[in-house]
């Protein structure tokens, strides 16, 4: 089955090339797509560079800044217009290890629709996260999973891998989250549609290098609409 890794990146010159190295080294058969979002630090020329000496890798430069969701939109489409069978994404600030991507692509290769890395089952782990943000994490993904009814502990999670039917099916062009609400909606969707989803154990690490492009607008803005979507689904009784 042929898979595709959406690489987002804004402003990763610091990262880029060790997250593509080990995501070459690591999955040797998956093909490699930087979604850039005209970073001003000559990120995409970094990974033009690496692509002619790695390999299957490509870079889809975009005119600006458009956010995490719509890079995967349009990451996703290009893999679905190009016929891969698995979609994978991961962050570009190694938080995500590149070592553990190919258990979520064996995953879904043996019929799962989402695997998700997950930081919040058996086995996975949180390093060095203060206790404060460990507990809110926890409380959102918690909150999150009540709300929705979804069976997943780690909603919020972006290293994931889909099968491009279940992203068929589900209409994953009409997403609308950015940030985490993004991860949220997808996982939402597909277990609406009656998916199969499981959660593999990850580490995640904090980034060493670059700046987080995580706002706490992106927080409150998924919390909301989680909580409408709650109220829509149980109350109004007009979920899609």
């Amino acid at each position: 089955m042929r898979a595709l890794v959406c690489i987002p990146t804004y402003k990763e010159i610091d990262n880029i090339e060790e997250v593509l190295r080990r995501t070459r080294a690591a999955c040797p058969d998956a093909d490699i797509l930087v979604i850039d979002d005209n970073s001003g630090d000559g990120t995409a020329e970094r990974a033009e560079v690496l692509a002619a000496e790695l390999g299957n890798i490509e870079v889809l430069r975009r005119p600006g800044k458009a956010g995490l969701g719509a890079a995967y939109r349009a990451g996703f489409g290009v893999g679905r217009t190009r016929g891969y069978d698995i979609l994978c994404e991961m962050d570009a600030d190694l938080s995500h290890q590149p070592e553990q991507l190919q258990q979520l692509i064996d995953a879904v290769a043996e019929g799962a629709d989402l695997a998700i890395g997950s930081r919040y089952v058996p086995g996975g782990a949180v390093p060095n996260w203060p206790a404060s943000r460990l507990a809110l994490s926890r409380w959102g993904n918690r909150y999150a999973r009540g709300v929705l009814r979804i069976p997943v502990n780690d909603a919020t999670a972006g290293f994931r891998a889909f099968s491009a039917s279940a992203l068929e099916r589900i209409n994953h062009a009409d997403t609308r989250g950015e940030g985490y609400l993004v991860q949220i909606e997808t996982a939402y969707r597909i277990g609406r549609a009656g998916g199969s989803i499981v959660e593999l154990p990850i580490t995640f690490r904090d980034r060493v290098r670059g700046t987080s492009k995580m706002s706490s607008r992106i927080v409150v803005e998924a919390m909301a609409r989680v909580t409408w979507w709650g109220i829509r689904d149980r109350v109004l009784h007009r979920g899609r």
